[in-house]
């Protein structure tokens, strides 16, 4: 997933604020556990950690969701936040999705 650098999203020092990256990464790791559902199963966050490594600085970021290991009702998520392309992140997440099966209201 991406997004571009915008001042509606920033903090008082003009990075990105912290909750913008959290959102997005929450979205990358649960479409990343969502691909390793079956298709009558949806996917909803249960927790997430998420480490700011260094000040989210750039015009257009990056998030990256992967699937650590899937079971049939957890699934553990590892998401990496990157800007301008540069190959080192600057915030990482650790996500565990559950599985959704049969919800009214939820669907995949």
């Amino acid at each position: 997933m991406a997004l571009d650098y915008d001042d509606r999203f920033t903090q008082q020092h003009g990075f990105l604020h912290a909750g913008a990256v959290a959102s997005v990464l929450d979205s990358a790791c649960g479409y990343a556990a969502y691909s390793v559902m079956p298709p009558d199963a949806s996917v909803l966050t249960v927790t997430y950690t998420v480490n700011l490594l260094a000040p989210a600085a750039g015009q257009r970021f990056t998030m990256i969701g992967h699937v650590v290991r899937a079971g049939r009702n957890l699934i553990v998520c590892r998401g990496e936040a990157f800007a301008d392309g540069a190959e080192r992140p600057f915030a990482a997440m650790q996500a565990t999705m559950s599985a959704v099966y049969d919800r009214p209201g939820v669907s995949g």
